[in-house]
């Protein structure tokens, strides 16, 4: 498939199990528009070999994805993205809570006022709009 470098640029971690990170993997390249709704992904198969992971964990992934209706897969047809706007726009919002949350945690110990917080996060944001446009 031309998408492999889809596949090929994830860094799995050694604490969360391998199929929920193909999940999120997933997810993030919904979010970020690498993946289309409707779009055709690969079989289990061959996204076990794309992404050097036992078919077997894909095919977990594929069956929770499925659960979610984050993918459809009818019949013999390929699996695919879901056509489902609703869907889509809630991965995008459950990706930036788990951050907002993961930031959150983090920054809660250290007692930050809540305006020193803001001013960081707006230089922080603003950097990174820069840096986008290069």
């Amino acid at each position: 498939m031309k998408e492999s470098g889809v596949w090929t640029e994830v860094t799995f971690n050694s604490r969360d199990p391998l199929y929920l990170q193909v999940i999120r993997h997933f997810k993030e390249q919904i979010a970020i528009g690498k993946l289309q709704a409707g779009q055709v992904i690969p079989s289990r198969r061959e996204l076990g070999a794309q992404m050097k992971i036992n078919p077997n964990t894909a095919q977990r992934a594929y069956k929770e994805m499925e659960e979610q209706l984050l993918i459809i897969t009818e019949g013999n047809l390929p699996s695919r993205i879901t056509n489902d706007a609703r869907v889509l726009q809630d991965i995008r919002a459950e990706l930036l809570n788990d951050a907002v949350d993961s930031f959150f945690l983090s920054v809660h110990k250290i007692d930050v006022s809540l305006e020193e917080l803001i001013e960081l996060v707006t230089s922080k944001y603003g950097v990174a709009r820069i840096l986008d446009t290069k």
